[in-house]
């Protein structure tokens, strides 16, 4: 069988494998002249890095990570820990899975090295996506026509297969921004971080962690914003010491990064109207093509590769005939938990921004009897489903595929 998948990202390139495991032949689409991946850091929880060790890259992958031994949570005014969630051995133990720590270039390679050369089509933009009851196809700016049995749309938050399935909707501004900068390990040295740490505070919260292997740190301030100031694009640059004022009061820690911070950029944040369904035919989405979401669950990768994992197992021994039914099938089993996964990570965000009071008393109060309680993250409840036969997990038992009995 024949499949196209139209954009080179993460989701496409975890995409690409799983159906190229799944026995299918894929062609890959991508308007970029080369594989690039810009941005910084990236989370993968168990539920992800369990699915990469299934496509036999998690090895790869984790060449190129950290690995916290827990997340802290903390107070913006003094850096006071409010709790601390485990990670490192203990969520591999209890999850079959690490949770890593990578830069997004580290994954982008990893997962790019796994796809032939010979089936990848970059520098190709693509117009149009057409489809009858025997194929699809999809016509790219030359008028070149690629037919397939199959065609993925990877194509990200801007997603054009999205608006030709289902006509024109625009990506949504979430009411926040993110400045995010890298720094060398020994230039923040001094200030004794935690591996994983989230500072919460009033209309903000401030996110590091070590990447590539312990030797960066990579930094993501979020603050609320206006639509009308702050741009969408992933390379523009904050003025000079604009992060310094947005988070003026709080603990030194948190200004000594921002201030030895080189070159920061600062991006808006924006999500995607969930959709009640992704497919039609012969057709899908997949990733923030399906369901953009704001990053403060820090799932949107982890969800993009579930979806991926899912389709190829939907697909596994399908014929062009079986093809909507599979989708179908495929849809059926992820679009409830990445829609539930858009609207925690939204509901984090505003858990994140309480301002001083009350209200912010209670949610330190309840995180850390959660933590006491449970060790994990509440999320990690999640971290034990296999979306592979969608059973949970026993806890300090490695995930096992059940049997056909």
């Amino acid at each position: 069988m024949r499949a196209v998948v139209v954009g080179a990202g993460i989701g496409g390139l975890a995409a690409m494998s799983s159906l190229r495991r799944a026995g299918h032949e894929v062609t890959l689409v991508e308007q970029a002249a080369r594989f690039t991946e810009i941005g910084a850091g990236i989370q993968l929880a168990p539920n992800a890095t369990r699915l990469l060790r299934r496509l036999d890259l998690l090895d790869a992958v984790a060449a190129q990570a950290a690995r916290p031994s827990h997340l802290s949570f903390r107070t913006w005014s003094d850096g006071a820990e409010i709790c601390r969630y485990a990670l490192g051995r203990e969520a591999e133990e209890a999850f079959g899975a690490p949770y890593l720590l990578l830069h997004r270039a580290d994954l982008h390679q990893a997962l790019a090295a796994a796809v032939p050369p010979s089936s990848v089509r970059l520098n190709t933009v693509v117009v149009g996506i057409d489809q009858d009851d025997e194929s699809a196809t999809v016509t790219t700016a030359s008028g070149e026509l690629l037919r397939a049995d199959l065609v993925v749309g990877a194509d990200g938050v801007r997603a054009a297969a999205r608006q030709w399935l289902f006509g024109a909707d625009k990506a949504v501004f979430s009411g926040t921004a993110a400045y995010r900068a890298l720094l060398p390990a020994d230039e923040v040295a001094d200030l004794d971080l935690p591996d994983l740490g989230i500072w919460l505070g009033p209309g903000r919260h401030f996110v590091h962690y070590w990447v590539r292997r312990g030797e960066l740190l990579n930094v993501v301030a979020v603050v609320t914003a206006e639509a009308h100031v702050v741009a969408e694009s992933w390379t523009a640059r904050a003025e000079p010491g604009e992060q310094l004022r947005e988070f003026e009061g709080w603990d030194s820690r948190v200004l000594d990064v921002l201030e030895r911070a080189g070159q920061v950029f600062r991006y808006g944040i924006h999500t995607r109207v969930p959709l009640g369904r992704w497919n039609i035919g012969r057709v899908t989405l997949l990733g923030d093509s399906a369901h953009a979401m704001v990053p403060f669950q820090a799932q949107g990768a982890a969800q993009a590769i579930m979806d991926a994992a899912v389709l190829g197992d939907a697909l596994t021994g399908a014929t062009p005939a079986d093809v909507p039914d599979a989708l179908d099938r495929y849809v059926r089993r992820r679009l409830a938990a990445a829609t539930s996964m858009q609207a925690n990570s939204a509901r984090a965000g505003d858990d994140f921004h309480l301002p001083d009071g009350p209200e912010a008393r209670a949610r330190n109060a309840r995180m850390a009897a959660y933590a006491a309680e449970h060790g994990f993250l509440p999320q990690a409840t999640g971290w034990a489903v296999d979306v592979l036969d969608e059973r949970p997990s026993s806890r300090g038992q490695a995930w096992v595929r059940p049997s056909a009995s």
